[in-house]
């Protein structure tokens, strides 16, 4: 019997699953994987029933139907000012992470170099190794975890082909500014790299920011690719629906990636979302004052405890500091909270392919109803 030669000998089961699975064995409050525990709107979920009912239940077109990639170059046009081609731009996802992988599948080849952003989301560096390429992992450090352009420059080589920025960045919190966007272009424009923008969490900022997206900076846009779901915007993670926007030259390679990893995504979803776009476009305009709230409840909570912290500028995490109560690893401090206090989260350094010795954070998920995001604690 012939066994298995690993493609990814050193990458197991993700931090988000472990985390999740120990949460349920110690009936812990679980904090730790980023999903809502709410429902997305309820016209949207109707929506869906309808579309069921009038089956719509068949294969939708490859790249989605028509109504939502326009009612996605709808909200292009009224969040960042960007016209994109609804049937040359515009591909509808199984979630962003597919998104990610048909991306990086197509765009990156063997040898080469791929700038990653530590701490990083997890999906990124598995795809890159994958497709033949090598990451090249360029850390941020805390407490502010800014983007080190000296650093970054000096990680550009002849073979490095892209670079991958999330912002609101998971785990950090971070949001990119309008400078990072000009020095990113004119690090791009020079050694002619590609960029992959990771926005999942692009309505999610809070203190009256903007999001930077790379479609803001229309030359950076001509040699990028931006990833973004919907299951954020509306609180239906588990519907794994994302769409990803691109020049058509590369758009093209992408999609011939995307026709054999997935196909095509949900039909009545695809259905229910557009005619939500188009019929409730100030849900994502909301969104920002939604979970502001809920990071200020939770906040609030917290500021009896012994955790030190900065109120997060974007997503729907929180870093917390926990210098003050143990002087352990983070991935042993999460394990206690587990099982002495019931209560999940996620520790900082497993996004590090070498992690600062001294960090001591673990990150919250607040996307959760008030009574449980703020529930009293085991032992605490």
């Amino acid at each position: 019997m012939q066994h298995a030669l690993s493609k990814l000998p050193n990458t197991g089961t993700t931090i988000f699953s472990q985390m999740s699975e120990l949460a349920t064995h110690h009936n812990a409050i679980n904090l730790s994987q980023g999903f809502p525990d709410f429902d997305g709107p309820s016209c949207l979920l109707k929506r869906v029933d309808h579309y069921i009912k009038q089956g719509n239940n068949q294969y939708a077109p490859m790249i989605g139907i028509a109504s939502l990639r326009q009612g996605i170059n709808a909200k292009l046009q009224r969040c960042y000012d960007f016209q994109a081609d609804p049937d040359s731009q515009i591909t509808i996802t199984s979630g962003a992470t597919e998104a990610l992988f048909v991306t990086i599948s197509a765009l990156v080849h063997v040898g080469d170099e791929v700038i990653v952003f530590d701490p990083a989301y997890d999906s990124y560096d598995p795809a890159i190794r994958l497709s033949g390429g090598c990451p090249i992992h360029v850390p941020l450090l805390p407490p502010n975890f800014e983007m080190d352009w000296d650093r970054i420059r000096n990680a550009v080589t002849s073979k490095t082909r892209m670079i991958i920025i999330n912002s609101p960045h998971n785990p950090t919190c971070q949001t990119l500014t309008s400078r990072d966007l000009n020095e990113l272009y004119e690090l791009a424009e020079k050694h002619d790299l590609l960029v992959l923008s990771d926005e999942v969490y692009e309505h999610i900022v809070f203190d009256g920011q903007a999001h930077q997206s790379v479609l803001r900076h229309k030359a950076l846009a001509e040699r990028s690719v931006v990833v973004s779901s919907f299951g954020k915007t509306y609180h239906t993670t588990g519907w794994k629906i994302g769409y990803c926007i691109a020049p058509s030259h590369l758009m093209a390679e992408i999609r011939k990636v995307h026709q054999y990893v997935t196909f095509s995504v949900s039909t009545p979803m695809q259905y229910a979302i557009a005619d939500f776009l188009q019929e409730t476009p100030e849900h994502d305009q909301q969104l920002p004052a939604f979970y502001q709230r809920k990071r200020d409840h939770f906040n609030r909570a917290m500021s009896s405890s012994r955790f030190e912290f900065t109120a997060t500028s974007g997503t729907y995490f929180q870093l917390m500091n926990y210098r003050a109560i143990q002087d352990t690893t983070d991935t042993e401090f999460a394990l206690w909270l587990i099982e002495h206090a019931g209560v999940a989260a996620i520790p900082i350094s497993v996004f590090y392919q070498t992690p600062p010795t001294d960090m001591r954070l673990i990150r919250f998920c607040f996307a959760k109803q008030d009574a449980r995001s703020t529930a009293q604690p085991r032992n605490w």
